[in-house]
């Protein structure tokens, strides 16, 4: 009578043959200081948790934004200079003019929606002394 067969385990779905081969994959994605640092700290691709281990420390790698990369932000600047060079100065100072009108219609609705109930009352009929000299416990003796 034959055995019967054991259960397969799975990661994410996946037998652990092709979460090596995901794992060969992706790897080869990643710069080779990366690879090396993974190889240097025991990262490898034999035996179930190991294959694991290295699975999710390879989605690290990957999920970490590139310090070489561009942030969002630098591209837009980098775009606007670009784009600024091939536009006359009516252009710009037309399209500046629009963008300033569509900042102020939405102040004006923030406003509206969460209007300020604090009200600053600032008084201008005190004048300050700053010359004026501090009673020290010397002349309170006299």
């Amino acid at each position: 009578m034959a055995s019967p067969k054991r259960k397969q385990r799975l990661f994410s779905g996946m037998t652990y043959r092709e979460v090596q081969c995901s794992n060969t994959n992706r790897k080869k994605k990643l710069p080779k200081a990366d690879q090396t640092w993974l190889k240097t700290n025991g990262y490898r691709n034999v035996g179930w948790d190991n294959v694991i281990k290295l699975y999710q420390k390879i989605n690290d790698f990957l999920a970490s934004p590139d310090s070489d990369d561009p942030t969002l932000e630098e591209l837009f600047l980098r775009a606007d200079q670009i784009g600024k060079k091939y536009q006359t100065a009516e252009e710009i100072k037309a399209f500046e003019q629009a963008f300033q009108a569509e900042v102020d219609t939405i102040s004006e609705q923030i406003d509206q929606q969460f209007p300020d109930q604090e009200v600053d009352i600032v008084d201008y009929s005190r004048t300050s002394r700053p010359n004026q000299k501090r009673k020290t416990a010397k002349s309170r003796k006299r």
